[in-house]
């Protein structure tokens, strides 16, 4: 096989198989039916063409014979009036007519036996038809049929052209909306971090890390207040708990041992509010 004819078939093959996947069985069927009908209807047609024919010939051949009788009517008018010479050429020329009817009767015959034929060939073809009709009806339900079965099965189990475009738009839908979560997630992220700049601000990075110094700053100056104003107090009171001893021991009311305990301070609870302030500064 020749690299042009290796071509040539694989070309056929390739048009064929895309041809077999573009073709509606139903609608092939409609065409081959009414192809049949076509054929039908020229089958009528050339029945009606030869029969007109034939009564054609049959008009012509009546004439003939109308002929025939009418010379030899003359043959015989001459004969009675001793005109043998005439009655001669009468019978002449009703022997040519009737040469012609033969003629015509031979042709007529063979036109009759070509219209049964075409009528039985016809009628055969009509029933194929009636029958193929049939046949097609019943065929397009069943593919009708098949093709809805076809359609549901393929739309529950997603093995469809359809279903599987459906499916990758579903895919691409969620991995867009996964990157777009992501990628939300990623701004207030960053917006918190303060990485970047308020579009509404006129404030740099450098102006919010000087501002957050001196918050911290104002912090840490609170804290000192309030650490010097918890030392201040408890100066206060160990003053005054060692005036009231004094007082209490100089007029010799000291009271009970647990009226003492109750009035000192506790050494150990002084020491770790001590480690405390220590920790602070």
């Amino acid at each position: 096989m020749g690299v042009l004819s290796r071509m040539s078939y694989v070309v056929r093959s390739k048009l064929n198989a895309v041809l077999n996947r573009a073709e509606d069985p139903n609608e092939a069927l409609d065409y081959s039916y009414e192809q049949l009908r076509d054929q039908l209807q020229d089958v009528k047609q050339g029945i009606a063409d030869l029969t007109t024919q034939k009564k054609r010939l049959e008009i012509q051949k009546r004439r003939l014979e109308e002929n025939v009788q009418k010379h030899n009517e003359q043959a015989r008018e001459a004969m009675a009036q001793d005109r043998e010479d005439l009655a001669r050429r009468a019978l002449e020329k009703k022997n040519d007519k009737l040469g012609q009817v033969e003629d015509l009767e031979a042709q007529i015959a063979d036109l009759q036996g070509t219209q049964d034929n075409l009528v039985e060939k016809k009628n055969t073809l009509q029933s194929r038809i009636e029958e193929f009709r049939t046949k097609k009806e019943t065929t397009k339900a069943r593919y009708e049929a098949a093709q809805a079965s076809t359609q549901v099965s393929e739309a529950m189990t997603g093995a469809g052209d359809e279903m599987e475009d459906v499916g990758r738009s579903i895919e691409r839908a969620t991995e867009q909306t996964q990157d777009m979560e992501a990628r939300a997630e990623a701004m207030d992220e960053l917006e918190e971090s303060g990485a970047f700049d308020d579009a509404l601000s006129d404030e740099d990075q450098l102006d919010r890390e000087l501002d957050e110094m001196r918050s911290d700053s104002e912090v840490e100056a609170e804290l000192d207040q309030l650490r010097e104003k918890s030392d201040n107090e408890a100066s206060d009171g160990a003053s005054s708990e060692t005036t009231t001893d004094s007082e209490l021991e100089a007029t010799g009311d000291g009271g009970t041992d647990d009226g003492s305990s109750e009035g000192a301070a506790d050494p150990e609870v002084e020491a770790e509010l001590e480690e405390l302030r220590d920790e602070d500064n």
